[in-house]
Formats: C-alpha cells, sequence, structure tokens
C-alpha cells in the first residue's frame, strides 16, 4: 500500500485478522470510513464501486484491514473497516468459472491467459485457485481495471505440503501459458504460514519468505509443525468478534 490509514484503535488491542474473511478476499461494503490523511480519490473510487481487499494486518476485535484501489498502481490505499459495514465476501476461487461478459474484454491477455489455465493448467487441478488483483478486482467489481499490459496474479490454496517438485512443474507449466499470452503470471501459494510466491518456493532456496498479519519472515517448511502451530496460535475465536 502506498498509504495508509492509522489504526482507529490501541495498537496492543490487535491480534491476527479475523478468521471469517482471508487476505485478497473481496469485500462488498456498506460504507468506508474515513480517517484523517486519507488520500482525495478514495471517496470516488469508492462510489464506484463499493468494494475492498482484506490485506494482511493484526487487527483489534470488530475491525478488518482492507485496501482500496484506484486508477493505476499509485492510487492503493490500506485502511480499515468494521465487521457489522461488511456485505458479502467474494474469495478468489469463488472467481473459477467468471470472466467478463463483453467480448472485447474476455480478449485482453489477462483473461485470455486466464481462461486458457482454466481448461489447460493439469498441476492446478485438484487445488482451489481463482485470480487477485486487477482481474479479481474487475470480475467482482464489473469496474474496468484489467490493461492490455496487465499481468494475472493468482491465489492458490495450499493447506497441505506443495513438493519442491511440483511446484516446479506447476510454475514451468503457468510460465508456458503466460509467455504464450505475452504476459507475466504472478502466483501466490497460501500456506498455514502465510503468502509465499510459488517462484521462491518452486527455485529451491532454504528459506522463503511468508507473509502473515504479523508481517513477513523466512522460513524454511510453510507447512511444518512450527508454522502450522503458529498460525493456529494466532488466529482469534470467533465469539470475539460476534
Amino acid at each position: 500500500m502506498r498509504t495508509c490509514a492509522a489504526p482507529p484503535f490501541a495498537t496492543d488491542s490487535a491480534h491476527q485478522c479475523d478468521a471469517r474473511w482471508r487476505p485478497h478476499d473481496l469485500l462488498r461494503l456498506r460504507r468506508l470510513p474515513a480517517f484523517d490523511g486519507e488520500p482525495e480519490w478514495v471517496r470516488a473510487a469508492f462510489a464506484g464501486a463499493p468494494f475492498a481487499v482484506v490485506r494482511r494486518a493484526q487487527a483489534a476485535p470488530g475491525f478488518i484491514a482492507i485496501g482500496v484501489r484506484g486508477n493505476g498502481r499509485a492510487q492503493r490505499y490500506g485502511t480499515w473497516v468494521e465487521s457489522g459495514d461488511i456485505e458479502a465476501a467474494i474469495a478468489p476461487e469463488d472467481l473459477a468459472v467468471s470472466l467478463p461478459a463483453d467480448a472485447e474484454r474476455c480478449a485482453l491477455p489477462a483473461f485470455a491467459l486466464y481462461a486458457a489455465l482454466r481448461r489447460e493448467a493439469r498441476y492446478l487441478d485438484a487445488l482451489s485457485w481463482g485470480p487477485t488483483g486487477s482481474a479479481g478486482f474487475e470480475l467482482v467489481s464489473g469496474i474496468p481495471t484489467v490493461t492490455v499490459t496487465s499481468d494475472l496474479d493468482l491465489l492458490v490454496r495450499t493447506p497441505r505440503a506443495l513438493s519442491r517438485e511440483r511446484a516446479k512443474q506447476m510454475l514451468n507449466e503457468l510460465e508456458l501459458h503466460a509467455q504464450r499470452a505475452g504476459i507475466r503470471v504472478d502466483v501466490q501459494l497460501e500456506t498455514p504460514a502465510g503468502g509465499i510466491a510459488l517462484a521462491e518456493w518452486a527455485a529451491g532456496k532454504p528459506r522463503v519468505m511468508a507473509r502473515d498479519a504479523q508481517g513477513p519472515r523466512l522460513i524454511a517448511d510453510p507447512w511444518g509443525a512450527d508454522a502450522t502451530q503458529a498460525a493456529h496460535a494466532a488466529q482469534p475465536t470467533l465469539n470475539a468478534h460476534a
């Protein structure tokens, strides 16, 4: 996020994100609270598309960290919303069969690549996955955000261990499709330790960067006992947010 609002709660009351909403979920909101220092473009952007993405940050009970997007990469704003203002949540995998209704939008490289992966990506078959970034936002909001040069960002849920060899095969397959489309594909694995880049895991690095609500950290095994125990310990109970 280029700009981020100060938390509207005491930071010592913050903990892991509410388990009902996960990073990269898109939320349809009733309202967007205003905080000091909000960029000028935010109100117009939200009026045009009342959606925001869940971001990784610790929050106090009843609050969710979100990101609002405007026009272009420079217009990104990290802020906060109250759970009572959430009307609906759409996860990336909920967009499994979604494509724009307009044929010209479908022909854009990012959407063409997405359609090809849904038909042909063998190494994604048994996994839960879907688009994030500009493609995911457009499919949910209906606002044209994908351009002819947009990359395709994907989230792949991997609650169980993904071997380095399978990760490499998956990456090779996806990059081959991306080369045919003439754009890049950027894949994040959602693991018990947080989000890690498929490219890092496939590269065989001894430690990879895992991102969770507490920030980035280097970890050897995102599915190991230590990572799983840390993730479970950080999750709040749903009663705390009722």
